[in-house]
């Protein structure tokens, strides 16, 4: 067959990947500038920076196979910030970083797939993608995304991603002159601006004086038009937490679909018609999740 996917995050490269290997003829689309979808890095003063997903567990043999070589163990011990103090570490599951930052994980996977990059997408019918034919196309991004390129003739698989709701995030990018902390990552239970703090400089192990701090939901959701504005805020409640304003902001990222809100069963879907949609929105809503959801729907395309 010859496969569309559309999406270069880790779920649409597994999908690629197994179903290339499967034998189909795949190309991947992605709108981005670069692989890696919400697993984004960005460059700043030579170094980069995590932009989104800050880490990942693993649990899955044949993904722990997958990322050989492409990460590092972590920490397994973050802080709690709640009721005004600061808890901990408290033990929990090792947390993986990627070496070149979190896209280069995803980067690794597409060697030796053709993947067309700044590609905007339209139309999704059966059997085409903006008028280019393909046997099947597999929809590897958020509900919303693929609902805005689903034709309305196809109602059944426009019925299987509507009514879920995806929560917005903000993330602000920093640096100090200093590292001021003894942390490697905060979540934080009772703020009204941010629910998670990461040492950028400990997770690449460069020691680089430079944390993201990722926004609640809510916060995040009265300020997608303009994400730049929202600086002066998150930088407020780092100070809330006993972090004193850095020297320089770096990047105020917006995610307007950033994580599922509730999980389903199902790794993926495949419809009669050949069109298909996996990715964290499907099983468990992690980076491990939407490989294995990516895989599944990739080895179902020759069942």
């Amino acid at each position: 067959m010859r496969v569309a996917v559309l999406g270069a995050g880790i779920a649409g490269i597994a999908c690629a990947r197994a179903a290339q290997d499967a034998g189909h003829e795949v190309a991947v689309l992605d709108r981005g500038k670069v692989p890696g979808g919400r697993m984004a890095s960005r460059r700043f003063a030579g170094r980069y920076v995590d932009l989104g997903a800050s880490y990942l567990t693993v649990s899955d043999p044949a993904f722990e196979r997958v990322l050989a070589g492409t990460v590092h163990a972590w920490t397994d011990r973050f802080h709690v910030w709640e009721d005004g103090e600061l808890h901990g570490p408290k033990a929990g599951p090792m947390r993986w970083a990627g070496d070149g930052g979190m896209r280069a994980i995803v980067t690794a996977l597409t060697h030796g797939l053709e993947v067309r990059q700044q590609v905007h997408v339209n139309r999704v019918t059966q059997g085409s993608v903006d008028g280019e034919a393909f046997d099947a196309v597999v929809l590897a991004m958020p509900d919303p995304q693929a609902l805005a390129i689903l034709d309305p003739s196809l109602t059944q698989e426009r019925a299987t991603i509507s009514g879920r709701t995806w929560d917005p995030v903000l993330v602000l990018a920093a640096r100090w002159d200093a590292r001021l902390w003894e942390v490697d990552g905060v979540f934080v239970h009772d703020d009204p601006v941010l629910e998670w703090v990461a040492d950028d400089g400990s997770r690449r192990g460069d020691g680089a004086a430079v944390l993201t701090a990722h926004s609640t939901p809510a916060f995040a959701s009265t300020r997608l038009a303009e994400p730049a504005e929202a600086a002066d805020e998150m930088v407020a409640a780092l100070t809330r937490l006993g972090i004193r304003e850095p020297a320089e902001v770096l990047r105020v990222q917006r995610w307007t679909y950033a994580k599922p809100v509730g999980t389903r069963s199902e790794l993926f879907f495949l419809s009669s018609k050949g069109i298909g949609f996996c990715g964290d929105g499907w099983g468990r809503p992690r980076i491990e999740g939407a490989w294995l959801s990516g895989r599944a729907i990739g080895q179902a395309l020759s069942s």
